[in-house]
């Protein structure tokens, strides 16, 4: 039985992480594992000076009972996050300026960029520490860095978050639940506003490379959605939707698009520079949209980013319930020296499964069998054997 493990939490934060940090530092200390959060996500572990007070009380947070106690009632992390990739680490630390660490040079737009390998530092933090195992808490960008501590040997137990739910090797990660709630009541409450002008509602929702929170979203709410696995045709969708709110007694139609979505000739924008893991900020494609649909229709519309409001606040009963038992898992996980797996969820039953290989990228959406690509509609047919969520890993 390892006698410390550490957790962290990376990326974006959703609610249901800290039912997590509460499982686990609950479950460890029960076991005699001492359990030590880090913040910051692996920032924490790229730049904290452990011989500096103030450097490890900013990164390094004993976990208790007492400190834990009721942070399962509220949402966002207690460890804090950010987008830290230790293997590509524009700048290092002042106190390591001047260490060696491999470095790589990218090109772009005939701009050289230097990025630096600090695993090596991350080994060194670990061993320090007297980490015996790394709960890594995290979308596809934190646990593509999961993997590559699998690999260089530490022991690590990953638990997929991400509203996107496109992590793959599970059917669920945690915070999606939550979010398709959020984006239901948001749409149920503007259908007044927007039925009142008569107009056409368009939602932009997350999801830069995959759209199940807007498909799942349409999919409870009967409204059209596009998501990025498909290029739709915008004359077409005009069309559909314009007779939508013809045949709508309230003359109002509705239509959720992910982040990622675009139509055919249509790419959608970026701006400024990428994180950590190579992605930029994306324009809204609602508003892009909204032109279109004035421009070549003179139709009315009313666009709604609902991003960023998924992700905060309190979890639902789903997500807490699915974080609690991840964190059970893993500890359970770590208690039988087990080792580079992934909590999940496949057929509709917990499981642990191998890290995802960063290599194979986001989980995407199957558009034969949950997607109709001709009404830019979820796949309402079928359904009969399927899993509660509707789709397999």
């Amino acid at each position: 039985m390892p006698k410390r493990i550490v957790i962290l939490t990376g990326g974006g934060d959703v609610p249901g992480l800290n039912s997590v940090i509460k499982g686990v530092t609950y479950r460890g200390l029960e076991m005699g594992i001492e359990v030590i959060g880090i913040r910051r996500g692996w920032e924490g572990l790229t730049h904290v000076n452990l011989e500096d007070p103030a450097s490890r009380s900013l990164y390094v947070l004993p976990l208790t009972k007492e400190n834990t106690r009721t942070i399962d009632r509220t949402g966002g992390t207690f460890l804090h996050t950010t987008r830290t990739n230790p293997s590509k680490m524009k700048s290092l630390p002042d106190f390591l300026k001047g260490r060696e660490f491999p470095k790589a040079e990218t090109v772009k737009d005939g701009k050289t960029t230097v990025t630096y390998d600090m695993t090596s530092q991350v080994l060194r933090n670990l061993e320090q520490l007297g980490a015996e195992y790394v709960v890594a808490i995290g979308g596809d960008d934190t646990l593509s860095y999961a993997a590559r501590l699998d690999k260089a040997g530490v022991n690590v137990i990953a638990i997929p978050k991400t509203m996107d739910n496109d992590v793959r090797n599970t059917e669920y990660c945690i915070g999606f639940s939550t979010a398709i709630t959020r984006a239901v009541d948001a749409i149920q409450r503007q259908r007044t506003t927007i039925g009142s002008h008569e107009r056409i509602g368009i939602f932009r929702i997350f999801g830069r490379d995959a759209g199940y929170t807007a498909l799942y979203t349409a999919y409870v709410t009967s409204i059209r959605c596009c998501i990025p696995e498909h290029k739709f045709d915008l004359d077409k969708l005009i069309d559909l939707l314009a007779n939508d709110k013809k045949n709508n007694p309230s003359n109002y139609a509705l239509l959720v698009v992910s982040e990622g979505a675009e139509w055919d000739g249509y790419q959608v924008r970026e701006y400024g520079e990428a994180d950590a893991y190579g992605h930029r900020k994306k324009a809204n494609v609602g508003e892009d949209l909204s032109e279109e649909f004035k421009n070549r229709a003179k139709l009315e519309t009313t666009v709604s980013d609902l991003t960023y409001d998924l992700r905060s606040g309190d979890p639902d009963f789903v997500d807490k319930m699915v974080a609690t038992t991840f964190g059970n898992m893993a500890l359970d996980a770590i208690a039988s020296g087990q080792s580079g797996f992934m909590t999940a969820i496949n057929s509709g039953c917990y499981s642990l499964v191998p890290i995802p290989d960063p290599a194979q990228g986001p989980r995407k959406v199957d558009i034969e069998t949950m997607y109709n690509a001709a009404r830019y509609r979820p796949n309402y047919a079928n359904k009969v054997g399927l899993p509660i969520f509707l789709t397999r890993a």
